[in-house]
């Protein structure tokens, strides 16, 4: 008897997404075999949610008292993008709690309707100083409020 595979997940569209954030890659995010590194995109998705916070003013990310430092990530490939794509983040915010902060990101070819990558990452608000857990700051949360999309 042999067991079946669970049906690998489709990739999202553009409609899965609250906002979207242009990003560069660099000649160093691609591999050996030609297209961005795994590594690459948690990168990306790194750079796509702070973007967000320091445009609306809420991040200053060498002063700022109170953080979010991330506490867990993943990500699912699709198709691979490299060096020199124009790439666009999408950005939506699954989960948020008292100090924390589920995001889900697609990595999208400019203009193209469906992710290349997808993935996530919990945000866990910190004290810079103590690195202890600290409350969402009240206008960092009407923030993921609008990107809100569960």
């Amino acid at each position: 008897m042999s067991a079946q595979s669970p049906k690998r997940k489709e990739p999202s569209g553009r409609a899965a997404f609250a906002r979207f954030v242009p990003v560069s890659t660099r000649w160093s995010d691609n591999d050996v075999y030609g297209h961005l590194n795994n590594a690459a995109y948690y990168g990306l998705f790194d750079s796509a949610a702070n973007a967000l916070l320091i445009e609306a003013g809420l991040l200053d990310p060498l002063k700022s008292p109170v953080i979010g430092v991330v506490a867990e990530s993943d990500c699912t490939f699709f198709s691979s993008l490299g060096f020199p794509d124009a790439i666009e983040i999408g950005v939506a915010v699954e989960r948020l709690g008292r100090s924390s902060i589920r995001y889900r990101f697609g990595a999208f070819l400019k203009g193209a309707e469906r992710a290349s990558a997808e993935g996530g990452y919990t945000h866990v608000y910190v004290v810079r100083a103590t690195g202890r857990p600290a409350e969402i700051p009240a206008a960092h949360r009407e923030l993921m409020e609008s990107l809100y999309m569960p």
